[in-house]
């Protein structure tokens, strides 16, 4: 069953009352991402929605990050990407000049030798706040 991380609403209502911009950006098929965004109200606390299939290309590709900062007006040094894949959602918006926030829900801490080195690592998304 498919749910969002602990905490993780609560976190995006918080956000959102801070006034923080947020962008979500997803890989797949939109039909299936688009559920996932309704079933859990995703789209009130993100001003840009970017679903792969949608806009022709995904993460890791810059150019969807370049994407969602365009649509936010903000600059890499305005931006933290928060993910939870290294290749995916780390090494390339760090190459932008992006900070860089890797969720190691699993907890297993950075593969041994990973040359992918984010900003800052968390283990629950309540502690961006």
């Amino acid at each position: 069953m498919i749910h969002p991380f602990s905490e993780a609403i609560e976190t995006l209502q918080e956000l959102v009352r801070r006034g923080v911009k947020l962008a979500l950006i997803t890989n797949g098929n939109a039909k299936k991402q688009r559920y996932k965004i309704d079933k859990f109200k995703l789209a009130e606390y993100f001003e840009v929605c970017l679903v792969e299939e949608e806009v022709g290309f995904g993460k890791p590709d810059r150019r969807v990050f370049e994407l969602a900062m365009e649509k936010l007006g903000v600059t890499p040094s305005e931006t933290w990407m928060v993910g939870d894949n290294l290749e995916w959602d780390i090494e390339i918006p760090k190459q932008l000049g992006i900070y860089t926030i890797w969720n190691d829900y699993l907890k297993r801490g950075l593969p041994t030798g990973s040359k992918i080195m984010p900003d800052q690592i968390i283990y629950q998304i309540s502690e961006l706040l």
